[in-house]
């Protein structure tokens, strides 16, 4: 029966610890901009310009 106590004061300092973990991400501002990184990937590649106007295709 002393095995359930010991459980439930373990699993009670891991729940305490993660919610301090989270609450400090949450006052860090990790959590502000939802929008942007779902959009970020499709801005990824940008058109390749060309640097000196000529093409390298040999024939």
């Amino acid at each position: 029966m002393s095995v359930i106590f010991l459980l439930i004061a373990a699993s009670t300092v891991v729940a305490l610890f993660f919610l301090a973990v989270f609450v400090k991400a949450v006052k860090s501002g990790q959590f502000d901009d939802d929008r942007s990184p779902a959009v970020r990937m499709l801005n990824d590649h940008l058109p390749a310009k060309p640097t000196d106007g000529a093409t390298s295709t040999k024939s």
